[in-house]
């Protein structure tokens, strides 16, 4: 995101002096341009300027050069000898250009360096180096390591380095001391990715008085219509577009100026190589710093060419079937035929070469060098789409590619050239053609015919219309009429976003201010009943018992594939074909949608063991889609029409079927109270736990049916899993996962899992108001009721025995033991329950509570149940 520095700011509006950046931060929050850092130095002083004295070259076993050097770094940091004399510093330093008489930067001592870099004396190389003279990458400047930082070769004039003495503050110098603003530009606000942007926002936001330097660059260059016939411009430009993305063509204007007698060894200034640093950019030569600085001050990309080394035309096409370049970062690249190119024209072959990829990266041939003295300027405005997707689809995002796919002004051209010209001139010594190219077929913007009662309507403010008008005006739109409340609109050519009526509506928001919308709360045109619905309510019960219970909601992506498939044991290609397949998946190894709730879960239990949470138990609640191949095909529906009642019908024909699931996963341990407590691992009874905890909070009365072995799902444990049913309905599974799916997912022995469709589940209830009973006042009778039983008798069969024997007179009944043992035949199980009688007219006899025993007893024998002594 872009760096502001108030430095560079007063360039073109008026900022109050002693302006800090925690409130320039809050000022252009104010109008939408969000703070995202403000970056302090990262390095503590002391650094200094220092003259090398002498530098003396001492050749080392391993073949490297290191000069031993005393520096002058002034009286106050100096040495001290024997005599109490100030001297020169002693320092190693091993970079090639290090020489006498040259003024250096010095870190002392003391001094911190990015990276946490600590400066201290040390002994190296036979001497003791006490200081180190740094490099542009050790100051974090730049990337450049090649050798130290001459101030002599750093930008700046005779008179300035002549002033520089010995100790002077060289953080101060070179503005390492300063902090820098950096901001969050939304993808609708290119022209904010440059100062002459920023600079306007910030008027807007306090009303300082701002200068856009555009209208008199644009004035000062030179005129290109009506020039008189046979005139000579700099190079023919042509473009010819044969595959124009939606119909726009890749380039509506191309402006070229030549700047002849460039000085190649010339500089570049010390102010313009310190802000394109803090900008984030670092100096190369003194042509290429030009079109960086003019792109950050103005917001237009620029490109500069070595003119001796192109020939005419040059010709802004499409790339060819199989053509290659290979881009400035020496990377090779598969041109695609959605490519715009900008190509010259060798030895007559009209558009053969390829110079760089537009508005996105330059090719190796046709870039200045260090031998270039006449310089080709490209200033051009590209097409939104074709950019970004050329930098994307080659991976070479650029500083020209990140504000051309954002929407450049299509009027800033020749002013851009016109200031890189002029920088040209005055540090470069060159010379500006007066006849420069402008192809330019850029079409007038369309009005918007605008009422300023959308103001209220859209946004809710109470604006007059004169202050909408004013608005309108200070951003840089041509407004015309209002006397009636209607306006025609003609956007500023620098906002390319501005093209609908709620266009203008945010503006003038934004302007005027959010925190200005009055906070009304529209009342809801509903009559009868009101609040949830009986299956959003129930949802809601699921959540929230669950949570009780201590597991954790999460949410996944619906999304699986053959990985998924393989993890789970599922035949691939059988799941397929009843499976939603999506058009442009998210990602292409899980292209369709999932049909069971837990194979995505599982995914993010992966996630939480891999980073070392051993204890987990989530859940979802979500949906699942279930295609039927024998659907009918989904209709394409007219648009700007209403569907029919048959075509909705025939519409949701043909969609899956999306019913609503509630799934878990429990791993590792169900209960750890620490090294003297109790430590249980999860095992299938805790997602039975869950399941009944289900069941009783939306009195759904679920019961579990174990299947036999070979009729379990391969996903569950064929010993340690059961259908969860709602009288006859399936609706789930719970139990353990199979020890394979375990070892396939990483998970720990007995994870438990279940999955219930609440769909099927909630139709199964009545949602009838529950019937309270009558509080009995007499007195409880309580009795443990222990019976053997075969093993295929379950203890949910024997319990609705209990039930119906006792009538009732029964008030509770709870199994507190399963026993098996030696005392007890082979297949056969101890089953005890805890029972509660109490009669609600009268108090319980002995021989009341004896007849509801025997009943019991008489009916449990007839399931081969006896009652144990």
């Amino acid at each position: 995101m872009p760096m502001v520095d108030i430095d560079w700011l007063k360039d073109h509006v008026e900022v109050p002096e002693g302006l800090t950046y925690e409130q320039l931060a809050k000022d252009l929050v104010k109008v939408g341009l969000e703070e995202e850092e403000i970056h302090t130095s990262q390095l503590v002083g002391p650094i200094v300027v220092g003259y090398v004295v002498d530098a003396t070259p001492e050749p080392q076993k391993n073949g490297k050069i290191i000069n031993w050097c005393h520096v002058d770094v002034g009286d106050e940091y100096n040495e001290t000898d024997e005599n109490g004399n100030k001297v020169p510093r002693g320092i190693i330093c091993g970079a090639p250009n290090m020489a006498a008489g040259e003024k250096v930067v010095v870190t002392l001592p003391g001094a911190v360096l990015p990276g946490d870099f600590k400066i201290e004396p040390r002994k190296t190389y036979g001497h003791i180096s006490n200081g180190m003279c740094a490099s542009e990458r050790e100051l974090g400047l730049g990337d450049n390591h090649d050798g130290i930082i001459l101030l002599r070769k750093y930008g700046f004039t005779p008179e300035e380095y002549e002033k520089l003495q010995p100790g002077d503050d060289a953080m101060h110098l070179l503005h390492l001391d300063e902090p820098l603003l950096e901001i969050n530009i939304t993808p609708d606000r290119g022209y904010a990715f440059s100062y002459r942007g920023v600079s306007r926002e910030y008027h807007h936001s306090t009303g300082a008085a701002y200068t856009d330097p555009a209208v008199a660059l644009n004035e000062k260059a030179p005129i290109t219509k009506g020039l008189p016939e046979g005139t000579k411009t700099d190079i023919e430009v042509i473009v010819d577009d044969n595959n124009p993305i939606h119909g726009v063509v890749g380039c509506d204007r191309y402006y070229a100026r030549a700047v002849k007698g460039f000085d190649p060894a010339s500089h570049t200034p010390n102010w313009m190589r310190r802000r394109l640093a803090r900008a984030g950019m670092r100096s190369i030569s003194l042509a290429v710093d030009v079109t960086n600085y003019v792109m950050l001050d103005l917001g237009q990309p620029m490109h500069a060419y070595d003119l001796d080394k192109i020939e005419g035309p040059i010709v802004v096409r499409r790339a060819n079937e199989g053509e290659k370049l290979t881009t400035l970062d020496g990377k090779d690249h598969d041109l695609s035929v959605e490519d715009l190119l900008i190509t010259d024209s060798p030895n007559g072959a009209r558009g053969s070469r390829v110079l760089g990829i537009a508005g996105v990266m330059g090719g190796m041939y046709g870039e200045v060098t260090a031998e270039t003295k006449n310089i080709l300027l490209e200033s051009a405005h590209f097409d939104q789409v074709s950019i970004a997707r050329s930098a994307r689809r080659h991976k070479i995002p650029s500083e020209a590619s990140r504000r051309f796919e954002r929407g450049v002004d299509d009027q800033l051209q020749p002013a851009a050239a016109q200031m890189a010209a002029e920088l040209m001139i005055k540090y470069g010594n060159g010379e500006p053609s007066e006849h420069p190219t402008d192809f330019n077929t850029v079409s007038d913007r369309r009005p918007i015919l605008f009422k300023a009662s959308e103001v209220a309507r859209v946004a809710g403010l109470d604006t007059d219309v004169n202050t909408i008008s004013d608005i309108l005006t200070d951003i840089g739109c041509s407004v015309a009429g209002g006397g009636n409340g209607e306006f025609s609109v003609v956007p500023p050519s620098w906002r390319p976003d501005l093209n609908e009526p709620c266009d203008l509506v945010e503006e003038v928001a934004r302007l005027v201010g959010y925190d200005e919308i009055p906070v009304i709360v529209p009342p809801a045109p509903v009559e009868g009943k009101v609040g949830l619905t009986a299956e959003q309510l129930r949802k809601r019960q699921v959540a929230d018992e669950l949570a009780e219970y201590g597991m954790v909601e999460t949410l996944s992506y619906p999304f699986v594939g053959d990985e998924d498939y393989k993890n789970f044991a599922l035949d691939a290609a059988e799941t397929k074909n009843v499976s939603v397949e999506i058009a442009n998946p998210l990602a292409g190894d899980r292209p369709f949608l999932r049909r069971d709730i837990i194979p995505t879960l599982a995914q993010t239990v992966q996630r939480n063991l891999r980073r070392g949470v051993e204890n987990v138990s989530l859940y979802e609640i979500g949906h699942v889609y279930l295609w039927d191949p024998n659907a009918p095909a989904i209709p394409a529906l007219p648009g700007a029409v209403k569907p029919t009642d048959e075509q909705l019908a025939a519409l949701d024909a043909g969609l899956p079927d999306q019913p609503m699931h509630v799934a878990g996963i429990l791993t590792g341990n169900a209960v750890d109270s620490g090294w003297l407590g109790e430590r249980r691992a999860v095992d299938w009874s805790d997602a039975v736990e869950a399941v009944q905890r289900i069941s009783d909070r939306i009195g759904a009365a679920l019961t579990l049916n174990q299947p036999n072995a070979e009729d379990v799902p391969a996903q569950w444990h064929p010993g340690r899993a059961a259908r969860v049913m709602a009288g006859d309905v399936f609706v789930g599974m719970v139990g353990e996962l199979h020890p394979h799916i375990n070892e396939a997912l990483g998970f720990p022995a007995h994870s438990a899992a279940f999955e219930l469709d609440l769909t099927a589940l909630f139709a199964t209830l009545s949602g009838k108001p529950v019937q309270a009973k009558p509080i009995s006042t007499f007195p409880p009778v309580k009795q443990d009721l222990a019976f053997t039983v075969s093993t295929d008798v379950t203890a949910a069969e024997l319990k609705q025995v209990i039930v119906e024997a006792a009538g009732d007179s029964l008030e509770s009944i709870e199994l507190f033991d399963v026993y098996t043992g030696d005392q007890l035949g082979e297949d056969e199980k101890s089953l005890a329950y805890a029972v509660t009688f109490r009669a609600p007219d009268k108090t319980l006899a002995s021989e009341d509570s004896e007849a509801i025993r025997k009943r019991i007893v008489d009916e449990a024998s007839k399931l081969g149940a006896q009652l144990r002594a």
